[in-house]
């Protein structure tokens, strides 16, 4: 795993995107095992742990991504199962400026207050059982549009099989980079 990383970090550095003004931020977990099999599991005991998504609870690590409207990766970090979606975006977006566009995970006032004082509106859906903001209909069609870092993550994810076993296999198992 330590030989992967390293080249795998440079390799994402090397395709990152140009901030457009319209960002979107969303996180995805990262399991190392089934969750039956959390006490069994050694290769990642000390950095890993326990955190829920909307899909259930998992043992492993989040992956926290910015893209731009064009699905171009702008940042992105890697931060244990059990910290919060909102914690590591004031890092992640230093550098992006306009509006920055995320789920519902991300709603909080401090948080907004500090982006907007950074240059970064942070728009996101508001919960069941709070007021409707007025936004304007550029920003709610905008809004619809995150749909497209959920692809990203599906891309990571799935089709290239982003995940924390199927990495270590192929840094074990393989003689070629896994990077492509």
């Amino acid at each position: 795993m330590p030989r992967v990383l390293v080249p795998l970090s440079v390799y994402l550095h090397t395709q990152m995107g140009r901030c457009t003004g319209i960002s979107f931020v969303d996180s995805t977990s990262l399991g190392v095992c089934k969750n039956p099999r959390i006490h069994q599991h050694r290769v990642f005991r000390g950095p890993a742990q326990r955190g829920k998504t909307t899909m259930g609870w998992f043992y492993g690590f989040k992956l926290h991504l910015v893209i731009n409207e064009r699905g171009e990766l702008l940042a992105f970090c890697l931060t244990p199962g059990n910290v919060d979606d909102r914690q590591p975006v004031p890092r992640l977006v230093r550098r992006l400026i306009g509006k920055l566009f995320g789920d519902k995970g991300y709603l909080s006032q401090p948080l907004f207050e500090q982006l907007l004082q950074q240059g970064l509106h942070l728009i996101t859906k508001v919960r069941k059982n709070m007021r409707e903001r007025v936004i304007s209909l550029h920003d709610k069609l905008l809004l619809r549009k995150r749909a497209i870092i959920e692809s990203v993550n599906d891309q990571l994810k799935n089709q290239s099989r982003l995940s924390i076993p199927a990495i270590a296999a192929r840094a074990t198992f393989s003689s070629t980079s896994w990077l492509g």
